[in-house]
């Protein structure tokens, strides 16, 4: 029983944390993860220098005609056609937005408050469907527009994803109805 009494009679307890330890493991965390944004950004830039060669993206014309389609929404990107993982951020494509669209007889005009501006004309446009993702975003089965359209010599697939989402199937519809007329028209 002596060595019960003398433990409580013990003028000082151990210690319980050893702060240089936990500090140090904090600072190193903060280095680590610093270290995988950092890698992370450069890896965003080292894509964009990749994808240099696609041409400016074109700005809309003076004169657009009445509009057939508006929409506002979300935009989530723009991939190589089907490819959905493989994100174009050349001329600011990957960079998320919100998005008004607007559809004319010259094509289909993207504004993107925060991000560069563009527009498709309608001899670009090669269809129009309705997908569950692209390139960070998942969403339910045809939750997202997705757009296929041609730049320079590349097809590229652009998502979008409307603040109502059933406007999604009148515009799949109005898309494929146009390409259809100026293939006809070819």
């Amino acid at each position: 029983m002596t060595p019960v009494i003398l433990l409580a009679e013990a003028k000082k307890s151990a210690e319980v944390t050893d702060w240089g330890a936990r500090i140090g493991w904090l600072v190193g965390l903060v280095l680590f993860i610093a270290l995988v944004y950092w890698l992370m950004r450069e890896g965003w830039k080292w894509r964009g220098t990749l994808q240099s060669d696609l041409p400016a993206l074109p700005g809309a014309p003076e004169e657009t005609g009445p509009a057939k389609l508006g929409m506002s929404g979300r935009y989530h990107g723009s991939t190589t056609a089907g490819q959905w993982l493989d994100r174009i951020v050349a001329h600011g494509l990957g960079t998320r937005s919100r998005v008004e669209l607007t559809l004319t007889d010259q094509g289909l005009e993207v504004e993107r408050p925060g991000a560069t501006d563009f527009f498709i004309p309608t001899a670009a446009l090669r269809e129009a469907r309705l997908d569950k993702g692209i390139a960070g975003k998942v969403l339910t089965e045809g939750g997202l527009l997705v757009v296929t359209w041609a730049h320079g010599d590349k097809l590229i697939d652009s998502g979008f994803r409307s603040d109502h989402a059933a406007e999604h199937t009148e515009w799949v519809d109005t898309l494929n109805q146009m390409i259809n007329d100026t293939e006809g028209a070819r």
